[in-house]
């Protein structure tokens, strides 16, 4: 009877043990905390300037007290006479480096001239074309040499390149209030989009 007894003890033993656990895990099942909810607000698009064009290498002519006279040299958009005096082997003994402009901006088509120091006079670097205003890097002052342009439409320009960018084209002139067909038509030999 001990060994009857015995096995109903375990049974019942097992039994307890299956419901405290059937109830221990309805508990935690019951109190479990409620799931958090994560939002991702992204933030505003910004607005981005259109994509402007990245300028092609220049070419230009270096004369007079070289290394390398009578070259021509692409150096990259930018570039100074310094760089184009570089590219032609540097200054030679006779060079008359006092009258050259080593700081100035070149731009396509230029010719840079090094004196020697038996030459006689100013010689600077010598733009191609002759004097034509840089649309894009002229001041509202510079821009009023242009005909046709008093204060307010100086303005606008600076305006219009300041908020779009690069003006790459008379077409994107014509965008600008005040310049009209008229107005280009006269600009034509006088301004550069570089």
């Amino acid at each position: 009877m001990s060994s009857l007894s015995s096995s109903k003890l375990t049974i019942v033993l097992y039994l307890v043990v299956i419901i405290f656990m059937a109830f221990g895990g309805t508990m935690l099942y019951l109190s479990r905390p409620e799931p958090t909810t994560i939002t991702i607000n992204p933030p505003l698009p910004t607005g981005t300037n259109a994509p402007t064009a990245t300028p092609g290498p220049i070419l230009v002519y270096v004369t007079g007290a070289v290394m390398l006279p009578e070259s021509t040299h692409e150096l990259p958009f930018g570039s100074r006479v310094q760089d184009a005096i570089a590219a032609a082997g540097g200054f030679a003994d006779s060079a008359n480096k006092t009258l050259v402009n080593i700081a100035g901006i070149l731009r396509d088509g230029d010719q840079i001239h090094v004196p020697s120091v038996d030459e006689h006079g100013l010689t600077l670097p010598t733009p191609s074309g002759g004097e034509l205003l840089r649309i894009n890097t002229a001041s509202e002052n510079e821009l009023l040499r242009l005909p046709g342009v008093g204060p307010a439409l100086a303005g606008r320009i600076v305006a219009y390149r300041d908020e779009m960018g690069r003006i790459d084209s008379f077409a994107e002139l014509d965008q600008i209030s005040g310049i009209g067909e008229a107005t280009i038509a006269k600009w034509q030999d006088l301004i550069a989009f570089d």
